[in-house]
Formats: structure tokens, sequence, C-alpha cells
């Protein structure tokens, strides 16, 4: 530990000409800059790096705002850059809730009240004041932007009355006032994340490649007694389904009549008694904390079960578990799933999700998966753009997000459940797994339709009917239109963890079967976007050609009982051909919730004898009867 921390400084300070070719100083190293700062404000470097890491896992972002106008590796924030639009559920053709035997819901499109700023969104002009560098370069110029940060936490410790101590235990209070929270839950929890991150150390390149390195401090012990000093709101988890591991709040969303008929905006249930919860999806909310809030607690709107915001990671959640909320677009999904919204943007690639936000969500659906079952994987843990259409009419108009900047690599290590490789190189499955940062497919339809996204790391590989970038992109047929690189397309694309059995392979190209198609993709051995992996196939049972895909695993008519109407098994567009393999992600029965009153005396679960595989068929999942189908094995 000695050692490493007397080297520390010198991590990431390669060695560098001595002037630019204009003729100007050298910009230092970001590590150094750490150090600069670091020294200039008596701030702890160590304290200062794992604030930092926290914020952007040291990442500058090419000087662009975040999802709630935060900029550079200190994460300061700039209320007038903070996104804002409509949400999700209230635009396009999904009907979130997903039900057939309900009219579509349709929410209608509207923009949040204008809200007071709070102060976590007011850090970089507070920054500038103190340092007196302009906002511009506070945004853009990542030394500056550390310098910053280093003012704050210095400001913070005057304002509690303690000295500029050389030790980082005696910093806790200014590292949680420093997260914006205005309570005091929220504040600590997002403190303990920073001194996780002092005590174990982290190392990583970053976005503009340079080496950064926090040695680790595993006898820090923080002064949490100076919570009490900072004047930050109690708040209670009292009713929250929340690990203690979180900051949590009860908001919840309404359960009430309104009109003739119509109530909102969830359907009360008695999971997992009735039906087991299957699922978590992850969206996005496409709108800002405030809006989002008063939308959820709209009775003629939609909802979810959980909400994190994006500055701190605090959770609030709106349903409980045992209630069915309408957020996936298909009814079967919903009523065995839980929803969860993170503030943040699909479309806006430099709009970034923090780190406290991605461990707040981690914690959150790794105490749900072991809560009630459910496994680790892709295939359970859905993003709503994994989510199919229940029926052929649905498809076309089925949600994205999160989209392709999730960083789902990350958000899985995480959960304590990477993404390796298997043993063998001959396994016949692959899971997706491309370096985010490296990984930057060109996306379309960001800001103007036809015009290029901004470069950026993605979660997601592109898929091609032949081993050759200029040969013809995937078509998804049950789309009905052409493919294209569309932000919002994703009929050719593969998301990172998920698995597919492989079809062929031809120099540094793998393909696999995918929409009832030979899908092709770039695989180099130097630089692999997937790696061999193990699970269980499916493949049409022996002498058929092909059988039925579905959006959904009702029960066949003859189990519903009376006064319940029997719902279509309705197949797809889409079918699975003989000699194709597909992943299998577990065997369900065929299941129904009806609750279309707002009485819940007619409320039933019609449990079918019909079994079905869920299998990852294209980006989205999807089913076939078990019946239609047999086991193969992997190789």
């Amino acid at each position: 530990m000695a050692s490493a921390a007397l080297l520390l400084p010198l991590l990431g300070a390669a060695p560098s000409p001595a002037r630019t070719s204009d003729g100007r100083p050298p910009a230092p190293g970001l590590q150094q800059a750490f150090a600069a700062a670091a020294a200039e404000y008596h701030v702890p470097q160590s304290v200062l790096l794992a604030v930092s890491y926290l914020q952007s896992r040291w990442d500058g972002h090419g000087g662009a705002p975040s999802v709630t106008g935060g900029y550079g590796p200190m994460h300061l924030t700039d209320a007038r850059a903070a996104l804002g639009t409509v949400p999700h559920h209230g635009e396009g053709t999904e009907d979130p809730r997903g039900d057939t035997a309900r009219a579509p819901l349709r929410p209608e499109p509207r923009l949040p009240a204008a809200e007071a700023v709070p102060d976590r969104l007011k850090t970089l002009p507070k920054a500038a004041e103190l340092t007196g560098l302009s906002p511009e370069e506070l945004r853009t110029d990542p030394a500056a932007n550390v310098r910053g940060g280093a003012a704050l936490l210095a400001a913070a410790q005057r304002e509690l009355g303690e000295p500029a101590d050389p030790d980082p235990a005696r910093w806790y209070g200014a590292v949680a006032r420093f997260s914006g929270a205005d309570d005091t839950a929220t504040a600590a929890r997002y403190a303990d994340d920073v001194y996780d991150v002092l005590r174990t150390g982290e190392r990583r390149t970053t976005d503009t490649g340079q080496v950064m390195a926090l040695a680790a401090r595993p006898s820090v012990a923080p002064d949490t007694a100076q919570l009490s000093r900072t004047g930050l709101r109690r708040t209670s988890a009292a009713g929250t389904e929340c690990p203690t591991t979180v900051a949590c709040e009860w908001i919840p969303a309404p359960y009430e009549e309104f009109g003739e008929g119509d109530y909102g905006n969830h359907d009360v249930g008695d999971r997992p008694v009735s039906q087991a919860i299957r699922y978590i999806v992850v969206h996005d909310t496409e709108g800002g904390w405030a809006g989002v809030l008063n939308l959820v607690q709209d009775p003629t709107y939609v909802s979810w079960n959980y909400s994190l915001r994006s500055t701190d990671g605090h959770v609030a959640q709106h349903v409980k578990a045992k209630d069915v909320a309408w957020h996936s677009g298909n009814w079967y999904v919903n009523a065995e799933s839980i929803g969860l919204e993170h503030e943040g943007f699909l479309a806006q690639p430099d709009s970034w999700y923090t780190e406290a936000m991605y461990r707040s969500s981690a914690r959150l659906v790794a105490y749900l998966a072991e809560r009630h079952g459910i496994p680790l994987d892709r295939q359970h843990i859905l993003g709503h753009d994994n989510v199919p259409g229940g029926t052929t009419a649905a498809v076309p108009g089925m949600h994205t997000d999160p989209g392709p900047y999730w960083d789902w690599r990350h958000y899985f290590e995480l959960l304590g459940k990477p993404f390796d490789a298997a043993a063998g190189k001959s396994t016949g499955l692959v899971t997706i797994r491309p370096d985010y940062t490296a990984n930057r497919p060109l996306y379309t339809d960001c800001v103007t339709k036809g015009q290029p996204c901004a470069a950026h790391g993605s979660s997601e590989v592109r898929l091609y009917a032949d081993h050759d970038e200029k040969s013809a992109l995937i078509k998804d047929v049950g789309r009905g239109t052409a493919p294209t690189t569309g932000v919002n397309d994703i009929s050719s694309r593969v998301s990172t963890g998920q698995q597919y059995a492989v079809a062929g392979t031809w120099g540094d190209w793998t393909a696999i079967w995918y929409l009832g198609q030979k899908a092709w993709f770039r695989n180099p051995a130097a630089q692999p976007t997937a790696v061999p992996s193990t699970g269980v196939l499916i493949t049409p049972k022996a002498g058929v050609a092909s059988v039925p895909v579905y959006g959904r695993a009702y029960p066949e008519s003859s189990a519903y009982p009376s006064g319940v109407p029997a719902q279509a098994v309705s197949p797809l567009s889409y079918t699975l051909p003989k000699g194709q393999r597909y992943v299998a992600g577990g065997k369900v029965p065929g299941e129904y919730y009806y609750a279309v009153t707002y009485g819940t005396g007619s409320h039933r679960v019609v449990v079918g004898k019909d079994l079905y595989y869920e299998i990852q068929y294209g980006h989205r999942v999807a089913f076939v009867r078990a019946a239609d189908a047999q086991v193969v094995p992997a190789g």
C-alpha cells in the first residue's frame, strides 16, 4: 500500500512534448490535475478522486452534459443545460398496459409544469464563484472542472465548521453535502458509496485514454456523525420495498376511479402468491425528475414501480411488488414484472448516466431478484426494448428504451454477474460483450432524421445479411419497414449480455440465428464483440418445417373459467424454422391476469396446462410452445 501511494501521483502522467503544435504548454494529465486541485484547496486527493469516480468514473464525456446538466469528471451541474422532453410513455403508438381485453391506453403527451431549480442542479455556477473560473472553462476543461469540484468540497467542509484535515475520514459530511441531495438518507448513501470506492480503490482507462488510479485505503473509517450537522431534512423509507443499501422513499401512484369505468394507474394484485414475478424491466424516463414524479401521481397516466434519480441515485417507489404497473406495453410482461424508470434520454448519446444511479439501480435489482427468485441474466433483466409486442399489430409501436447507450456490461458487473467467457471456444453459443467505450456503431436520427448521432460508446452490435459491412442490414419482418441505422431502429442490433446460437463463422465474422435468419457481425479475435458461453438451446420438434413464435405466453382457451373471456393465443409474424437454434431462458406456464375493473372481486389469474419456452429470438425476447420444440445440446 505504501509503495502504491508513492506511485499514485505518477500514474497517468505519461511523457508529453514540452510544447503543443501551437506553442502552448501541454495540458496536464488528469491524474496530475487531481493532485494539483487537491493541494490548492487542501482536500485529500483520495477523497477528490473517489467523489469523481462516483460521479463520472473519471470520464469527461467531451464536455457534453449529463441528463441533469452535469459536466466533466466532477459532474458539475448547470440547470440551464438540463434536458427535458415528453416522457416516453406519452409518445408513439405503444399501449403501456398492453392488454387486448381492454381499450388501448393512450396517455396524452404533456410537458411538466415549471419547477423551482434545486441546488443539486446548480453546482457549476457556485464552483465558478469559488474558483474565479468561467462557466465555459468548468464545462469544457477537465482540469478546471476538477478544480471546481475541489473548491466545492472545501467550501462544504468550511460550512460544517470542519478543518481542512488531510485525513480522508474527516470529510464525510462534506462529501454528503457534495451529493446535492436534500435529505440525510440519500446524502449518507452517496457518501457511503464514495468511501466504499476509497476503501477498495479503483483503476480504469478513461474515455480520453488516460489511465487513472486510486490506491485502496481499506482502513478508512469516516466520521459519520458529521451528517447530523449538514442541515439536511430527514426522510422515511417506511412503506417501501427497498434494500437498506439505497436511499428510498414512498411516493405512491394513485389507484382511484375517474370517469365512467376508468381508473388508474395500475391494477391491484396479489403477487407473488397469485403469480410469479419473473422479470425486471429497465426504462429511461425521457424527462426530468420533478416532471416524472408529477406524471406517475396522475391517475389518468401510466405507472411503474420505481424511479431513480441521476444526480445521486435516490430511489422513489410508486407501486408495490404485489400490484401490476402499466409500463412495458405487453400485459403478460407487465403482470409478471417490476418496472424501473431511470432519469435519462435514449437519443442523447452524451447525456450520460451517473455512476451513482447505476449503483443504486444495481443494488435495487439485486435485492428484488433475490427476493422474487429472478435470474440475473438478460432474458429476465430486460430493457423496455427487449419486451416483445403481444400481438402482430403491436410489434411496430413497441418502445426502444433505454437504448444503445445504456452500459449493460458495467451494470451486470455491478450486479455481481459479469458476462464471463466460457472455458471452451466451441460451445455453439455466444454472449454479446463488446467493449462499451471502443464499440461505436454509427447511429442516426438523434437530432435530425438521417443525420449521424454524436460518436459514442455503445452496448449494441450491428447485424448484417453477410460477412461484409457493405451487405444489407438484417430486416425485422414484424416492423414492416426496411432496416435503418436509426437510433430507435432495433431491427438489426444485438445488445450486451444477450445470448445466441452460432450459425457460422468466416474470418473475423460470426453468424447467429436471429429473427429466423442467419445474421452476421464482426467479432475479431483481437477485440471480440462476443464471447463463448453456455446455455440451453431449443429447436423445432422433429418432423416440422417451422413452429410459431408468440409475444406472450397465454393459456389455452379451455383453461379460462366462466366469466373470464378467453384471450387469443395469437402467433406473431415470425417463425422458428427447422435447423435453427435459439437460447432458452426457461420454461414458463401459460398465464393471464384478468383485471379489467376497479373492484378486485372479478380479478383472476388463469393458469393453463400449456408450457412455453422464453427465447432470445431477436433484439426482443419471444415465446414458443414447449410442445412445438425440443432441447438440443450446444456445440
